[in-house]
């Protein structure tokens, strides 16, 4: 098996910033808690493609509701390969938990971004029979598999990412 990638935690300074930008009613000694316990994405079994990602806080995910979270993760990713990202298929097959641009797409370039490459996973509970979503901190809520891709013969692409979420569409 090729070995294509590795995980790392964003600086304590990143996450306290990026905890700070989405939920500023977190204190600093709560975010620092949780950077503290991030768990770096893993396989459960020998044969699982995909790396859990964790969840660093509890939450009740309401039906209908949608959550963005700051997971603490960054990846340096071999030249040619890609992450992708998916819900965990548990949570998709009893609450439709669904990340919000369908699949993440974590370029090899992204970990150099002024945001050191933070990894955000945005999921909503989806379902459709009022059943709240239980998040619990340290569980698995989504996965990650590393993929190849490829490039057409003509391209002569030599831009270099600098931002973070979306960057590449601005000019």
């Amino acid at each position: 098996m090729e070995k294509v990638a590795v995980f790392y935690k964003v600086s304590k300074e990143q996450f306290v910033k990026d905890y700070k930008d989405c939920f500023p009613e977190f204190s600093i000694d709560e975010i620092l808690k949780m950077y503290d316990e991030i768990k770096l994405p893993k396989r459960a079994t020998k044969g699982s493609a995909g790396y859990d990602f964790y969840m660093p806080f509890s939450y009740n995910l309401e039906a209908s509701h949608t959550l963005k979270v700051p997971t603490g993760i960054r990846c340096k990713i071999k030249e040619g390969w890609f992450l992708a990202i998916f819900p965990r298929s548990g949570l998709g097959f009893k609450y439709r938990l669904m990340l919000d641009n369908t699949v993440g797409i974590i370029d090899e370039d992204y970990y150099g971004a002024l945001n050191e490459g933070h990894i955000f996973i945005k999921v909503t509970n989806s379902n459709n029979k009022g059943k709240a979503c239980n998040l619990v901190a340290g569980d698995g809520f989504a996965q990650g598999i590393f993929l190849p891709f490829g490039i057409t013969e003509d391209d002569n692409q030599d831009n270099v990412r600098t931002g973070g979420f979306g960057s590449t569409n601005k000019k």
